[in-house]
């Protein structure tokens, strides 16, 4: 089975530990995960680094060509590079660089890649076009399980 993940750049602490709890139950260490993420920084980072530890094969699928510009700081760029490296399978899409059209498209090429997607998510509206809310829609739209990983009451800067 092939898991994607979706969700916010920035996680509250509380939402971020109950990721990782989740993914340590359902994707132990051991486990062999598939993961299939486009290692924007929060949970797409977040959800990679767990399947690596876990045994498992990482596939990347990043929206453009300098891709990392757009990445919020140098610590989540050096990630992007460890994680890229990391990966067994990278596939750059064909955008120039990073657009609102670029992320719908990574996104969806990513649930179309699993069978099961990670939605770290507060439920809200997405902020642009190809943000969570869009890729969470896209998902069920088109059959694949979501499972939102948010605590209610937790608000999303």
């Amino acid at each position: 089975m092939r898991f994607g993940v979706t969700g916010h750049r920035h996680l509250p602490p509380a939402i971020a530990e109950r990721a990782l709890r989740h993914w340590r139950r359902v994707l132990p260490t051991g486990s062999f995960p598939y993961g299939v993420s486009s290692l924007a920084d929060g949970a797409d980072q977040l959800f990679a680094a767990h399947v690596l530890a876990a045994g498992g094969t990482l596939e990347a699928v990043l929206p453009c060509e300098g891709y990392a510009t757009s990445l919020i700081t140098d610590d989540s760029r050096a990630r992007l590079r460890e994680l890229c490296r990391a990966a067994a399978k990278v596939t750059t899409l064909p955008y120039p660089e990073p657009s609102d059209q670029a992320y719908l498209a990574a996104g969806q090429a990513l649930v179309d890649r699993c069978d099961h997607l990670f939605a770290v998510w507060d439920g809200e509206p997405a902020r642009g076009l190809g943000g969570t809310a869009d890729i969470v829609t896209y998902a069920r739209a088109r059959g694949r399980p979501v499972t939102v990983l948010w605590v209610e009451g937790v608000v999303r800067v």
